[in-house]
């Protein structure tokens, strides 16, 4: 296994292997269409088709083209496409190569590009040209500046300075293949403390996860998968998402949003089967399907994950968008559980649901360090075929996120069924859960920090009707008589580079930063005080 990564122990390998948990199966062996069926659709937006022929063809050319350019595999390559046909080919491209993609969101900008290339030691940044209000080439050049392993940024559409990512293929070269064993993507965690840590997924792992997911999600050739999410999320990527739907010889239809004005057209347009969104998208896919002119008739299943979804929103699915909904609690490390698509509507409405694998191994525990029994509350432990034994590179973080018995503390509040599904309470770790978005709040305050005009800071939850929590920086400023605005204050913040979401949404000026009796900052206090 690659250098930095904590491999399972001999004794569990084989025992995944022997129950049939991990086999041969590649990442690059994807997509999987069946004999005749490379006339079949496999990619289709507003405007573009792609064939599973012309799919095939299009990602072994710009894997010959990355191996040209120097790449390798086993290097990494730092990702951050809009959803399109381009990140398709790219992600199957990678995996061919064995190149090891490494999943940048959208929202990222300069910092959390250059702190992903070196951590990561990326040789390439693959980056659009223009989305929305940021410029990625800017982003680039600011990258290029701070980043020394860095020998190629490729850019989908106007390149500008760079290499256009058109431009490299070459004709299709024999690869060798990796060991289902290696690791074959990262992924991100949600930055609990500080940057986020790199997750490195294992050929092995990753594609029982599609397996698995796609085949209890009903996922098939007949299977049109809207990708309204970011695609470089766990969630639209493999739950069963992007990657599960080609597996099984299914349709993607990229969405450039996941607002209702971007995806209903394409649901009437492509005849979109099932789709993944966040809680705080569901009400308003749910109003704008009242007054839509679209038919959104072909939709069967709604996934609904990233954060918990009230029961009353819960409700008001199946009738609202003529869909099943389908609960879904996970994370980028591994653990995945779903409400199964014949459960009854009192555990598809209140719970997140329960584990994929029989293999999934689960502790709940309580603050004194017991087991919780049914119905208590208690922090999240896992381990299991698909569940990582430690984030890349990060021995420190490894030892205090990961028993030594190789559970994986998730730092979330459960309640466990007496069925074994889960009802998600809350966090124990610092990480504010803003609309699907984890904000860390350790990483924002080194960066409030950092403006002059603050003397100290804090960033706390507040309740939020639609987010479920919204950031809150109290801060107390070096000059009492001027002290900061919000609209300053994230002025600069955008300045430092960081990304939007990341941004507060309130501010609050304190004199001073309230501290427990272990002189910790007492956020509950402040919590208390703001929350109205």
């Amino acid at each position: 296994m690659l250098e930095g990564c904590v491999p399972w122990p001999e004794s569990f390998a084989r025992a995944y292997r022997a129950g049939g948990y991990w086999n041969d199966e590649l990442l690059g062996d994807l997509p999987l269409s069946p004999p005749g069926a490379r006339d079949r659709t496999a990619v289709v937006t507003g405007d573009r088709t792609l064939t599973y022929g012309r799919l095939d063809e299009a990602a072994d050319r710009l894997a010959a083209g990355l191996r040209g350019l120097g790449v390798r595999a086993g290097d990494r390559v730092v990702v951050q496409l809009p959803n399109d046909v381009e990140m398709v080919v790219l992600c199957l491209a990678l995996f061919r190569l064995a190149a090891l993609p490494v999943f940048a969101l959208p929202a990222h900008r300069s910092a959390e590009i250059t702190h992903l290339v070196n951590s990561s030691e990326a040789v390439a940044y693959v980056c659009a040209d223009h989305v929305l209000d940021c410029d990625y080439r800017a982003v680039a050049k600011e990258v290029l500046g701070a980043a020394h392993t860095l020998r190629h940024v490729l850019v989908a559409g106007d390149a500008g300075p760079f290499t256009p990512l058109a431009e490299v293929a070459a004709d299709p070269v024999d690869l060798p293949a990796p060991d289902p064993a290696d690791v074959a993507l990262f992924l991100l965690s949600g930055g609990t403390s500080g940057p986020p840590k790199l997750i490195p997924r294992t050929h092995a792992d990753y594609t029982f996860q599609l397996r698995r997911s796609a085949r209890l999600c009903g996922f098939g050739p007949g299977t049109r998968y809207l990708c309204a999410l970011p695609m470089g999320h766990n969630f639209a990527l493999a739950c069963p998402g992007v990657l599960g739907t080609l597996r099984v010889g299914g349709t993607v239809v990229p969405a450039p949003a996941p607002t209702p004005e971007s995806c209903f057209p394409l649901i009437e347009r492509a005849g979109v089967t099932v789709t993944s969104l966040v809680p705080p998208l569901v009400p308003l896919w749910l109003d704008a399907a009242e007054w839509t002119e679209h038919d959104l008739d072909s939709l069967r299943l709604l996934q609904v994950g990233g954060a918990r979804l009230s029961p009353a929103t819960a409700r008001e699915v199946p009738e609202g968008l003529g869909c099943t909904l389908q609960q879904v609690y996970g994370m980028a490390e591994g653990l995945l559980n779903y409400t199964r698509l014949d459960d009854p509507e009192s555990v598809v409405f209140h719970t997140q649901g329960r584990p994929l694998a029989p293999a999934d191994e689960i502790r709940v525990v309580r603050e004194d360090g017991a087991e919780a029994a049914p119905g208590e509350e208690g922090e999240l432990y896992t381990r299991g075929p698909y569940t990582v034994r430690g984030y890349f590179r990060a021995a420190e973080r490894n030892r205090t996120q990961f028993t030594e018995d190789g559970f994986y503390r998730t730092g979330d509040l459960v309640r466990r069924t007496a069925a074994g599904y889960f009802e998600v309470v809350g966090r124990v770790n610092d990480v504010i859960n803003r609309g699907g978005e984890k904000v860390p709040a350790q990483e924002v305050e080194e960066h409030l920090l950092a403006d002059p005009r603050i003397a100290s800071a804090a960033l706390i939850a507040l309740p939020h009707p639609q987010l479920g929590e919204q950031t809150c920086a109290c801060v107390v400023p070096r000059d009492p008589g001027h002290p900061p605005t919000l609209r300053e204050v994230r002025a600069g913040l955008r300045d430092r580079g960081i990304a939007p979401y990341k941004l507060p949404d309130r501010l609050e000026v304190v004199s001073r930063i309230p501290l427990t009796a272990v002189g910790k900052m007492d956020k509950k206090a402040l919590r208390a005080r703001f929350g109205d």
